[in-house]
């Protein structure tokens, strides 16, 4: 394993460190402008959850608007330019009074007299009286300190209103409405609450509301919804229609009911009537929303609320030491991307689960401190472990097959002495009169023809998934299911054998018109159990088998020689690849250290490929001499050497009629040999 005492102090001085500078930077605002921004995605995608028909038709608030059509209404059908007569207003406070209206505010400020006269004021201000639920706006400049000189509306309807209340309010840095100021202080001394807030005193949840008011700070975070979706919405013209029909007796298109027991909230929001501002919602929303959403939120104790800047760096820490602590440790490429993705992922995914909980949890100092904090590991990584990487790499690309390096990569402590019992394929290869071939040879050729051949060898083993044990002079020995699982071994094994002999056959004439030598390789195959693992010294070792089946693979490379044959592989190898390759069984052996005999085969190609004419007739000719019948069996197997003779005959035929012609009774059919 690695270093872990060294991994956690990195990784605790990255969380530290990119924590610290993040920090920093959000506490200075620095942050602000795209933190806003992903608050207000978060905004837009909850603001209509939950809505409902049901919920519309039973919120406490209701909102009436003097929009573009109703401008133009009152344009075409009576003649109103703008600003209308004050008169007309009285319409619709006689429609919410008819109707049974908890509140009523207006959010328009009527600061100088009607152009219409005298009498158009006092109209006005005798159906605010006779309300009894009218709120009023005015102007209070809003400030960090003490409220400015406040803008109060004309007598008849500060006189008369229930209560009056502030229109005015600041956006956040970037001109976004986030934020309502629920009350100001002012110089004076008095406090002037705004129209959400002084509209939630009016009802039978007062005292609740207080409470409310009175548990957190003047300044609170909006919690918006789509105003259409949540709260009923009508049109000025709508609503004095309908005032006027009821007035003659007549039928309104608008019951006055819809308004019963409601907080009405009538405002202006054509867009000639400049009353727009920006919310998360929309970069045009009515400013009267804002309002509305304040009394919501009052309401319902529903505001957004923020976490201690200690708790959200805490967890940015945490966060960002785990982080840095996985990505430390290594491992696979996916792995990594993984990892990454998920700590990347985790503020955003943190921030909306939080939302939808009524919290602004910070997204982008959280998405920087652990950016930041992967940055810096994978530096370390790079500098450090990625160096190592390269190196083993580099090292060992030309010995290890690519599944031995990984393995050596994600884990260097296997790089230890110790091993495990596995069932391997273990492949023996050497080449035919090595030796005077080489006595021939000058060194430089020697070495040039050796490391041609190697390569080749080495390529295809290495190709087929098999690990590459070690080069004794021109010998290879591989094998294949370690250290990574290859349920297929056998067929990988065997299928690589048999493209090894395939491309030494390919090159054959080129190497003896090069270097004037005749290449021909002996392999051995074999399958069984055996000890596989780093075997050696502390100071150097080999990745490496030792046990009896690896013994006998080497055994089966040189008994290829008792039957002339160059591709040799055991019953356990052949039946694991029984429908797959294309071999014939050879005969029984009984190799030196060994009393039990084995059934060897000559593996020749691949299932489906056409075999030798004759081996049909050398299985008839082996089954005689199994059967102990010695004349038959001579007969048998000279009359295949006869017919193969354009062949250049069967190596294995010839050799059994040799043997056969020294046998007399008392045949044994296994071959027992003396040599390695």
């Amino acid at each position: 394993m690695k270093d872990r005492q060294k991994i956690s102090f990195q990784a605790l001085l990255l969380a530290f460190g990119t924590t610290l500078l993040v920090g920093g930077l959000w506490m200075a605002g620095a942050l602000d402008r795209w933190e806003n921004t992903t608050w207000d995605w978060r905004v837009r995608s909850l603001a209509a959850s939950g809505a409902t028909a049901d919920i519309k038709d039973e919120s406490p608030i209701c909102l009436i608007l003097l929009d573009q059509y109703s401008l133009d209404w009152g344009q075409e059908t009576n003649g109103w330019s703008w600003p209308w007569p004050r008169e007309v207003y009285t319409t619709i406070i006689d429609f919410c009074v008819r109707g049974g209206a908890r509140s009523l505010s207006f959010d328009v400020l009527f600061t100088e007299p009607s152009v219409y006269g005298v009498w158009d004021d006092q109209a006005l201000g005798e159906a605010i009286a006779a309300s009894g639920v009218f709120v009023g706006a005015a102007f209070v400049p809003v400030s960090t300190d003490a409220a400015g000189k406040i803008t109060l509306p004309i007598s008849e309807v500060k006189d008369n209103c229930l209560a009056l209340a502030n229109v005015s309010d600041v956006p956040d840095a970037d001109g976004v409405f986030r934020r309502a100021t629920l009350w100001v202080d002012g110089s004076d001394g008095q406090r002037m609450l705004s129209m959400g807030a002084a509209a939630s005193l009016i009802g039978e949840d007062t005292e609740q509301v207080r409470k409310v008011l009175d548990s957190g700070p003047a300044r609170r975070i909006l919690n918006f919804r789509t105003p259409e979706e949540f709260w009923p919405i009508y049109n000025a013209a709508e609503v004095v229609q309908s005032d006027l029909r009821l007035m003659e007796g007549g039928t309104p298109s608008l019951d006055p009911a819809v308004v019963k027991d409601k907080h009405v909230l009538f405002a202006l929001s054509a867009p000639g009537l400049m009353d727009l501002r920006p919310t998360p919602l929309s970069r045009v929303s009515p400013g009267v929303t804002i309002h509305a959403t304040a009394l919501e939120n009052l309401l319902n104790d529903s505001f957004i609320t923020e976490p201690a800047a200690g708790v959200v760096l805490v967890v940015i820490s945490i966060m960002s030491f785990l982080a840095t602590g996985m990505l430390l440790l290594g491992g696979k490429l996916w792995r990594t991307i993984l990892t990454i993705v998920i700590f990347i992922s985790l503020p955003s995914a943190l921030g909306l689960l939080a939302a939808r909980g009524g919290v602004w949890w910070p997204v982008v100092p959280g998405t920087l401190g652990h950016g930041g904090a992967l940055a810096g590991a994978l530096v370390i990584a790079w500098a450090t472990e990625g160096k190592q990487k390269r190196f083993i790499r580099q090292a060992f690309r030309h010995y290890l097959s690519p599944d031995v390096i990984q393995r050596i990569m994600d884990d260097p402590d296997s790089l230890k002495l110790g091993g495990e019992r596995r069932e391997l394929t273990i492949m023996f290869s050497d080449l035919e009169g090595f030796t005077p071939m080489s006595e021939g040879l000058e060194p430089q050729e020697l070495t040039q023809l050796l490391n041609e051949y190697l390569t080749d060898m080495t390529d295809i083993i290495l190709e087929s998934g098999g690990t590459l044990d070690k080069y004794e002079g021109d010998a290879i020995i591989a094998f294949w299911n370690a250290p990574v699982d290859q349920p297929d071994h056998a067929l990988r094994a065997c299928g690589a054998a048999v493209l090894c002999q395939r491309k030494l056959t390919e090159r054959r004439a080129e190497f003896q018109e090069r270097f004037g030598a005749t290449m021909r390789m002996r392999i051995g195959l074999n399958s069984g159990p055996v000890i596989v693992g780093n075997m050696g010294s502390t100071q150097r070792f080999d990745y490496t088998v030792l046990g009896d089946a690896a013994n006998l693979a080497a055994r089966l490379e040189g008994a290829n020689k008792v039957f002339g044959t160059y591709l040799m592989i055991s019953d356990a190898t052949r039946e694991a690849v029984d429908s797959q390759m294309m071999f014939r069984e050879l005969g029984d052996l009984r190799v030196v250290g060994r009393k039990q005999s084995v059934r060897v085969f000559e593996l020749e190609g691949f299932a489906g490929e056409t075999e030798p004419e004759h081996w049909p007739d050398y299985r008839s000719a082996l089954d005689l001499c199994k059967q102990g019948q010695l004349s038959a069996a001579k007969k048998a197997m000279s009359q295949l050497q006869k017919d193969t003779q354009d062949t250049q005959g069967d190596p294995a035929a010839g050799k059994w009629l040799e043997r056969l012609q020294n046998e007399n009774d008392g045949f044994d059919p296994i071959w027992n040999l003396t040599r390695k």
